[in-house]
């Protein structure tokens, strides 16, 4: 993985430009209008779906929501994973996992142009639907999951940078360039939250259709209510946490799966427990999965070559890239007979062979790595999926979970004096596991363990304000009051003239 990331242009010039250009699925927006072609909207609000697996048909490199740059982000940058590959490898990466990182790195500049590229795919799609020659019914919905994807996208921002640019429109002419200064300058975080999340997700969660009456794959009442839940467990607002969880789980449209270890395969793809989850191999009819998302976090093997007749597709001496490998810290997380520590560390045996669930075999030596890999993104070519193209893997990804829902609505019990047993001794019973105790500490540990590698863990111990602590203890170089945001990109800073004002410590 030596490719080079180049930076970006500015945000305005990714909202104008996106605006107006067509899309990589050839979605033309003059002629014809939505007012007299329904598939113009349509096609806009495929286009938004599709930024969540990647934005540009260069492979998302330099625009990136879900790829490399997200895996870094979050759970690279956390106690759970460290960066992995080999030192010389994406010394960006490395800057994230030490926390050393600028704001010339071009990871977190590929998320900030990734994420506002997908904002600029929503308002496009919502401003087609204000026109469309489509009933008001289904104007409604398609608006209401325009509005979730964009309410997400702006929760991630918030998460990643703080406070950031508001933006609900489409950007056009002066008024994008010269007029407009929400576009270059930075409100507070509190307010991206009330002006744009919690109104977006409180209008999809009103709009949407339950789970059982929606196409599959696609945004549910359930998910909107879920995400708003995590919104409201952000800011402390327990009450709202729990209503709404309480909401989810009396639905009866979610139920946790008997085998945790089925649920990042294929077979698990929108399954019972699934409540929002990234949906590859479904536009253009081809493999469109997230680009690297698989190959990157698989095992690499440095040096040696592996023979597998069963497994052709295999780059000579590698199955990955070996970046995200599971923590000691992590690893020595599990309780004793925990089934979930199989099911998410490939444990690779340097003297003997290891076999993985789909009969891949890795072969032993010292070769290897690293002895740990992300199982839940491994992706088999052999049992899934799979039409050639090795750096775009059909892998969904789980954003959102029941069982998520149930620990969401343990934490606030255990801050409203609730029944936080319950929900807590549902997700431990699921793998075998009794529950002593109900405290805010054990729904802390059993998140980490039950969403261990799931993009989760670096926002959770900044909002539950331990992040200095637990990153130090892991031998990081954190800084408190600097190190739980994001550097603003320095090129966009440079593009505002000075408007945007930079992360305190930067």
């Amino acid at each position: 993985m030596n490719k080079k990331i180049i930076a970006c242009c500015s945000l305005v010039g990714i909202l104008l430009s996106l605006s107006c250009q067509k899309s990589f699925l050839n979605v033309q927006t003059t002629t014809p209008t939505p007012s007299n072609d329904p598939s113009v909207a349509n096609d806009l609000v495929t286009g938004a779906y599709s930024s969540l697996i990647f934005i540009d048909a260069g492979g998302g490199w330099n625009y990136d929501t879900h790829g490399i740059s997200f895996i870094a982000a979050t759970n690279i940058m956390s106690d759970d994973a460290d960066k992995g590959s080999f030192a010389l490898d994406q010394p960006g990466i490395n800057d994230l996992d030490n926390f050393t990182e600028t704001s010339g790195n071009p990871f977190v500049a590929a998320l900030w142009n990734g994420y506002y590229a997908g904002i600029a795919r929503t308002n496009n799609a919502l401003n087609a639907l204000a026109v469309a020659a489509i009933d008001s019914a289904t104007v409604r919905r398609l608006n209401a999951e325009m509005r979730f994807i964009r309410g997400y996208y702006y929760f991630n921002l918030v998460r990643f940078f703080g406070g950031v640019p508001i933006v609900l429109y489409v950007p056009s002419g002066p008024r994008a360039a010269n007029t407009d200064t929400t576009l270059v300058t930075r409100p507070s975080a509190a307010d991206v939250y009330s002006k744009v999340i919690i109104p977006d997700l409180q209008f999809a969660m009103d709009n949407l259709p339950l789970k059982g009456q929606a196409i599959k794959g696609r945004i549910t009442k359930g998910a909107a209510e879920t995400l708003l839940a995590k919104v409201n467990m952000y800011l402390k607002n327990w009450q709202q946490v729990f209503d709404l969880t309480k909401d989810v789980i009396n639905s009866g449209q979610y139920s946790l799966v008997s085998d945790y270890s089925t649920i990042w395969k294929e077979v698990g793809d929108n399954n019972a427990e699934s409540i929002f989850e990234i949906q590859t191999g479904q536009f253009n009819n081809s493999d469109a999965g997230i680009p690297l998302y698989s190959e990157c976090q698989g095992p690499r093997n440095n040096g040696a070559t592996w023979s597998n007749p069963s497994f052709p597709y295999a780059p000579t001496g590698d199955l990955g890239w070996g970046f995200c490998t599971p923590s000691l810290s992590l690893i020595n997380a599990y309780e004793a007979n925990d089934p979930r520590k199989i099911a998410t560390i490939i444990f690779v045996n340097h003297d003997s062979s290891t076999t993985l669930w789909d009969g891949f075999v890795i072969p032993p030596g010292s070769g290897v790595q690293s002895p740990y890999y992300n199982y839940k993104a491994y992706h088999s070519e052999k049992l899934e999926s799979f039409f050639n193209n090795r750096d775009r893997q059909i892998k969904n990804v789980h954003i959102l979970r029941y069982a998520e829902v149930l620990l969401m609505n343990a934490e606030a019990a255990t801050q409203l004096g609730g029944d936080a047993m319950t929900p807590l001794s549902q997700v431990r019973a699921r793998v075998g596991l009794t529950t002593a105790s109900a405290t805010q500490m054990d729904v802390w540990n059993e998140r980490r363990i039950e969403l261990a590698m799931e993009h989760d863990r670096f926002f959770d111990i900044v909002r539950q304000g331990r992040a200095a602590q637990v990153m130090q203890a892991a031998g990081k170089n954190f800084k408190a009051g600097i190190n739980e945001l994001l550097p603003i990109p320095g090129t966009q800073i440079a593009l505002s003239g000075g408007r945007l004002v930079q992360n305190p410590g930067y």
